[in-house]
């Protein structure tokens, strides 16, 4: 099994907990981004496009452990950026592990080796290595020569030493699904615990914008790759129902306050993907979005979005209220040859609006201002009196 069992049962615990108490919305995963350095420059990557000086920026320790009060949720995802890079990497990751909760520490490997001993195995710790395909796919997609090579090995070498470590695999157009599926048979003979995937999400500011999947061609290549894996042993990270998903044969919203993001500039309105306003807290996040803007048929830059982040917890909350219907699919796996659940109409979603650029302009007024040295005290000069004056000559 992918997930181990207490942790299946503690999160499923959580989750039922929230349906009991009836709570409209609540976060199933805490998206922790400390900060956005990266030692790659992927050409899918909307992540990395920030002036040097908010690249420099990190959350602090206790920055991130507040993160984890506010939200509450039972699973942090650590990511970035690259979160290697962070000093003080270590420290967050054994509070969150001290307060129970469970980590993966997302990474593309690099720092792997090298920083490894400062972790130590632990059930509520999970390395998530980004390997998005066999050698020549993975290192197609980071722009970079020997990564996968790289990443294999310190995968190994985690086993070896008694981690946990899933994959993270992002599928783009032009995916082929038999090397997909022969990718998925690799990963599992490593001894990899688990796998997460899922199609790019088409950020606006990455460098390759031709090869993110739309959501009909999204669900034709997963209902390749499931049917080719029939019968095999792949573990997934991921809800039963969100593979399903994936394969075409769920109509799903998303839920994009399921996994709230916290982030350096604060807490990313509406998700993890679309940055379109900063809450300071995570209460304003939950009470003061309007979430109604966004989500596939609500806004254009939501049209294709099929990523697990928005839509996990949707699956999580349809297994609570349809326990049979993940039984089913658990036992059988995602549907390959029926027709496929009808798409949601984009008749009626509002266009896009751009924001970049002026959350960026806002933060480097933050910045600057910080530095600004605060300005001498006044002093008023006052002349001494003629004949005091005279006196002294």
């Amino acid at each position: 099994m992918a997930v181990p069992i207490m942790q299946a049962v503690r999160v499923g615990a959580y989750v039922v907990k929230q349906h009991v108490t009836r709570r409209k919305r609540y976060p199933l995963v805490l998206m922790l981004e400390p900060l956005f350095r990266c030692n790659l420059a992927c050409a899918g990557c909307g992540k990395i496009d920030y002036p040097a000086q908010i690249l420099n920026q990190r959350m602090t320790v206790q920055e991130c452990l507040d993160a984890d009060t506010e939200a509450g949720a039972p699973v942090i995802a650590v990511a970035g950026g690259e979160p290697l890079l962070h000093k003080e990497m270590p420290e967050i990751v054994r509070g969150l592990i001290g307060r129970k909760k469970y980590v993966y520490l997302c990474t593309n490997a690099l720092l792997l080796e090298k920083k490894m001993d400062d972790y130590e195995p632990n059930p509520f710790f999970s390395w998530d290595v980004h390997l998005d395909g066999d050698p020549a796919m993975h290192d197609a997609s980071v722009c970079q020569d020997g990564v996968y090579e790289r990443a294999v090995a310190a995968i190994k070498k985690a086993k070896a030493r008694g981690f946990r470590v899933s994959i993270n695999c992002t599928l783009f157009d032009g995916a082929d699904p038999k090397r997909v599926a022969a990718f998925f048979d690799e990963v599992m003979a490593m001894g990899v615990d688990g796998i997460m995937t899922a199609p790019g999400y088409a950020y606006e500011r990455a460098p390759d914008q031709e090869h993110f999947l739309n959501r009909q061609k999204t669900k034709q290549l997963f209902r390749d790759i499931f049917r080719l894996g029939k019968g095999k042993k792949w573990r997934f990270t991921q809800s039963p129902l969100f593979l399903n998903f994936l394969a075409g044969n769920e109509q799903y919203h998303c839920t994009p306050w399921g996994k709230p993001l916290r982030n350096v500039f604060g807490w990313q309105r509406p998700c993890y993907l679309l940055g379109e306003g900063y809450a300071k807290s995570f209460e304003e996040l939950m009470n003061d979005t309007d979430w109604a803007a966004y989500g596939t048929g609500n806004y254009e830059k939501c049209a294709d979005c099929m990523v697990h982040s928005g839509y996990e917890s949707t699956a999580v909350m349809d297994a609570v209220r349809r326990p049979w219907h993940i039984a089913k699919v658990a036992l059988f796996g995602p549907e390959t040859e029926k027709p496929m659940a009808p798409e949601i109409s984009l008749a009626h979603q509002r266009p896009a609006e751009y924001v970049f650029t002026q959350h960026v302009d806002a933060k480097m007024a933050e910045l600057a201002a910080r530095k600004k040295p605060a300005a001498p005290p006044r002093v008023n000069r006052v002349s001494a009196p003629a004949e005091t004056a005279d006196a002294a000559d």
